[in-house]
């Protein structure tokens, strides 16, 4: 049996994640954590998830103070509470699952550093369709590429704080090293103005947010005489967050090491 604990608890990817968590197989709630100032301190993690059932382990406010009653955390928050974690969990022989976006180049290093005495799992989406799209975005890119102009588009809910998503990024970063080339280098974000010719060796983002979208994904491989474009659409965050669970079950058995959603799923 595998003890979760989910630390942003009492947030939407939370709450679901509590969900997720309670109804899998060979899978417990180990903890549940939350902010310190938050309401839902004391409460039942299945009041809080709204599973109309007690599951006798309650919000508390300190991954440290719940080390031993777990074994891997699931951490879908912010990049340097993330990071704080990964510290703690280190030093205490625990597994972490990462879903938190906009990490930047120093904070990625210091997950590989980490995972040299630990294992991680660090992916900006745990569905199982978008990591399939990965794959297709690679066959696309090495079929296509050379004659194509691709652009990513997409779409979020109004409550997502950055821009573009991790998600997106991947999708660019997968095409980017299929062609060879460096996505830093070839990444417009964006267009205004008199911008000139498009050219070729660029992969076009653009962000859109607004609503309750949970993600929309296309990725786009236009030529002069046809287009193919792969998108994934989330109609619900229970898609991530069950992923999320299969990577936290997956990740006790392996090694120290980096691991991303393609590993979980064997691609």
């Amino acid at each position: 049996m595998t003890r979760i604990a989910i630390t942003g608890a009492a947030g939407r990817m939370g709450r679901i994640l509590i969900e997720a968590v309670d109804a899998a197989e060979d899978a417990q709630v180990g903890a549940a954590i939350v902010l310190p100032n938050d309401a839902m301190v004391g409460v039942d993690a299945g009041a809080i998830a709204g599973l109309g059932k007690n599951i006798e382990v309650v919000a508390v406010t300190d991954v440290a103070a719940a080390i031993d009653s777990f074994d891997v955390l699931i951490d879908f928050t912010m990049p340097e509470a993330t990071m704080a974690n990964v510290e703690i969990c280190r030093q205490a022989g625990k597994t972490i699952v990462i879903g938190t976006t906009g990490l930047n180049d120093e904070q990625k290093a210091g997950l590989e550093a980490a995972a040299k005495d630990m294992g991680i799992v660090f992916a900006p989406n745990y569905s199982v369709g978008v990591n399939l799209c990965l794959n297709l975005l690679r066959m696309a890119a090495s079929v296509m590429g050379e004659d194509s102009d691709i652009e990513i588009i997409e779409m979020h809910h109004k409550h997502k704080v950055d821009a573009p998503s991790g998600t997106a990024l991947r999708m660019g970063e997968v095409v980017a090293e299929t062609m060879g080339w460096d996505l830093k280098e070839v990444a417009c974000y964006g267009r205004e103005g008199q911008t000139g010719a498009r050219p070729h060796k660029q992969i076009g983002f653009e962000t859109i947010r607004g609503g309750d979208v949970v993600g929309d994904h296309t990725v786009m491989f236009a030529t002069d005489g046809e287009r193919v474009e792969i998108t994934h659409k989330a109609q619900s965050r229970m898609t991530f967050a069950k992923g999320a669970v299969r990577a936290a079950k997956w990740i006790g058995q392996q090694n120290n090491g980096l691991y991303d959603m393609q590993d979980v799923l064997g691609f």
